[in-house]
């Protein structure tokens, strides 16, 4: 095969990868990508890989690390491999440092073929024999050859499976006369190359130590062929280990279900399949479930739905921002729409009779009422989209009817996107609670289309108009009038305390928490063109822009602070801040949290208190400076952001001026490593 069509080539391959920093050792693995012409910008792509690492650790145990992600800046699928001596710290669930790193590198938009090779390395990673061949080789030429499948392991690795987990729940084969027990099951995860296909493996290689047949879906970036419907009726209960959205869930309905994260699937697979099997014998003996196990929703699976090893709350954040991610394009739509309509007409655009059969094609006016009223439909769908997809992320596809209907019952009695949270909390949990049901056969294909839709719509329409329904219109009408009503002192207070939320945790739970409040209270505004609700808006949004755009500043005032490649990153946080994207000040805090993070809360406070005083709004969710013409007071919103970055700019410079035993894992500044 010639090089430039193999996954990897000699010189990607690094046998005595030598920096004992997994960040450093990363960077040595994408230098040779980009020597190679396997990537086009190495900051761009590490960018991206340090984001897949922070939705899960890549460290898989038994020595094993595969950092890995798509990027737009990876021209074909690749892999870099390195052996280290000492071992990196991949944050393994076995915690062993992984002496054998695979960074797999996939562009977005793969052709299937090169997926597939991928899907196929991922899958041999689970046979000790390949595993074992890799540490015993002496020559990049043998080790690129053996990773692209035209070598078989020679190395004398224990070919034996691997041990069950400790904590894992023994495993014991079928035995008898009778059938085989039958699984099936599910396996994803968010870039779809390696966790979802070293699941399967582990699955199919459990299954069998069992004594029990299994057949695996791997909804992956190779593609994904569907369970057979006769293989799922056929199946005695279900696997799903997945980190995403399960596509149509409903396939397994009334099935008993055991439910967690894809790297179980990886680390615990003896478990998985002794804990599906003991479902599959209480459903079938009516006995209770055990521990962690359970029958699925009856359709398609919401991100969040039935994951019993999650905390709580972790997953009722799921939940609500799995509501809110649906909702936001149409907030975006209508409150840009709506704006235009007022930039166009005056605000007395929102007193113009309907278009239908008045438009004027000629008329500025006909254009503006036209935008206006486009708008305003779209903002019409915010509180039953933001309810229908809270249900959705509970219990998948049965929970969208009474979701969607509860929330547009939460706008008919006025208690807005408050009633709406409520609405599709209670239909998704209802609905869960319902496709627990054990309904006879012949119920149980309608289930789904006629029973759960009639009962649970039935029940949450009770809910919304009688019991909870007008208090929470009273709380809605109470907050939106404190919003109308916030000046001064108050105002200002808010939009500090707003600013310090978004900067915490640059992206996390606690900005995210600002940022829905915010977006939520967009609702409440309707045609007033200075609503509360809108500078609250355009407070959150300055305050997320300030900390990348101050980090941008910082290392731009006095670069020797800062190594390379936090100069690197602080070019690209320009556009960031600039677009609303708070995360693209992470790099920095990751580096340096204890000078950074209180730099970025100071100057997110400045820029949302500022904003607050100035009484600057803001219709749409994002948009950052693109969406400048649309902002109520748009210099002064300016001069806020430029006040709040200028603080944590300046801030930062300070702190990282101080001398002093810099934090764990910085270098000290000016003292950039060769290469680098």
């Amino acid at each position: 095969m010639h090089d430039s069509g193999r996954l990897i080539t000699p010189p990607l391959v690094d046998l005595y990868l030598a920096p004992e920093e997994k960040a450093e050792a990363l960077r040595s693995l994408a230098q040779r990508l980009l020597a190679e012409g396997r990537i086009t910008d190495l900051d761009g792509f590490l960018a991206d890989v340090a984001a897949r690492e922070a939705q899960a650790p890549t460290g898989m145990g038994e020595g094993i690390g595969i950092p890995h992600c798509r990027s737009a800046h990876v021209t074909r699928p690749s892999l870099a491999f390195g052996r280290s001596a000492r071992g990196l710290d991949f944050d393994a669930p076995d915690g062993r440092p992984a002496d054998l790193v695979f960074m797999i590198a996939a562009p977005d938009g793969a052709d299937d073929d090169h997926l597939r090779i991928l899907a196929a390395l991922a899958r041999r990673l689970m046979d000790p024999e390949f595993t074992g061949a890799l540490r015993a080789a002496t020559d990049p030429t043998a080790v690129a050859a053996l990773v692209n499948g035209e070598d078989t392991p020679t190395a004398t690795a224990p070919a034996t499976a691997p041990a069950p987990a400790a904590d894992s729940a023994p495993v014991t084969a079928a035995t008898g006369a009778g059938p085989r027990p039958r699984l099936v099951a599910v396996t994803s995860c968010p870039t779809g190359i390696a966790h979802t296909y070293m699941a399967a493996q582990a699955l199919e290689q459990a299954a069998a130590r069992a004594g029990a047949e299994i057949q695996v879906e791997t909804q992956g970036s190779a593609g994904s062929t569907p369970l057979a419907p006769e293989v799922i009726a056929a199946a005695d209960a279900v696997i799903l280990a997945h980190d995403v959205e399960v596509r149509d869930r409903g396939r397994f309905a009334g099935k008993p279900f055991v439910d967690v994260g894809v790297k179980a699937g990886v680390n615990r697979a003896d478990d998985l399949v002794a804990r599906a099997l003991a479902a599959a014998r209480a459903g079938a003996q009516g006995g209770p479930e055990p521990a962690g196990a359970g029958v699925p929703a009856g359709a398609g699976g919401g991100p969040a739905a039935g994951r019993r090893e999650d905390h709580w709350g972790s997953r009722l954040r799921q939940y609500l921002m799995t509501g809110v991610s649906y909702m936001i394009p149409f907030v975006a739509a209508g409150g840009l729409l709506i704006a235009l309509g007022f930039a166009i007409g005056g605000y007395e655009i929102s007193s113009a009779p309907s278009v239908v059969g008045h438009f004027d094609w000629t008329s500025q006016q006909s254009w503006a009422a036209m935008l206006f009223q486009a708008g305003a439909a779209a903002f019409a769908f915010l509180v039953p989209i933001l309810s229908g997809y809270i249900a959705y992320a509970i219990a998948d596809r049965p929970a969208l009817t009474p979701g969607i209907v509860g929330g547009a019952i939460s706008v008919t009695v006025g208690a807005g996107f408050l009633g709406g949270l409520v609405s599709g909390l209670a239909s998704g949990f209802l609905v869960l609670w319902m496709v627990h049901w054990r309904v006879p056969k012949a119920i149980r294909g309608i289930m789904p289309v006629v029973v759960i839709p009639l009962l649970s719509v039935a029940a949450v329409g009770f809910l919304m108009f009688v019991v909870v329904g007008s208090p929470i219109a009273s709380v809605m009408s109470g907050l939106t009038d404190w919003l109308n009503g916030l000046s001064g002192t108050n105002a200002i207070l808010l939009g500090v305390l707003l600013g310090a939320m978004m900067a915490f945790d640059l992206g996390g739970p606690l900005n995210k928490v600002a940022y829905t409040f915010a977006a939520g209270a967009l609702t409440t505004a309707g045609s007033t063109p200075d609503a509360g609700s809108l500078k609250v808006m355009a407070a959150v949004m300055a305050a997320g822009m300030t900390p990348p755009l101050g980090m941008a500043l910082a290392t731009t005032l006095r670069a020797r602070l800062f190594t390379r490649e936090e100069r690197e990153n602080g070019k690209a946080a320009w556009v960031l801040g600039a677009s609303f994207i708070t995360e693209g000040a992470i790099p920095f805090a990751a580096a340096d949290p204890l000078r950074v993070i209180p730099a970025a809360i100071a100057g997110s406070m400045t820029a949302g208190g500022l904003v607050m005083a100035f009484g600057s709004t803001l219709r749409a969710p994002h948009g950052g400076i693109w969406v400048l013409p649309l902002i109520g007071d748009p210099v002064l919103y300016v001069l806020a952001i430029a006040a709040g970055t200028l603080v944590t700019a300046v801030l930062v410079l300070v702190l990282k001026g101080i001398r002093g035993k810099a934090p764990a894992g910085v270098p000290e500044r000016g003292s950039v490593p060769a290469g680098v």
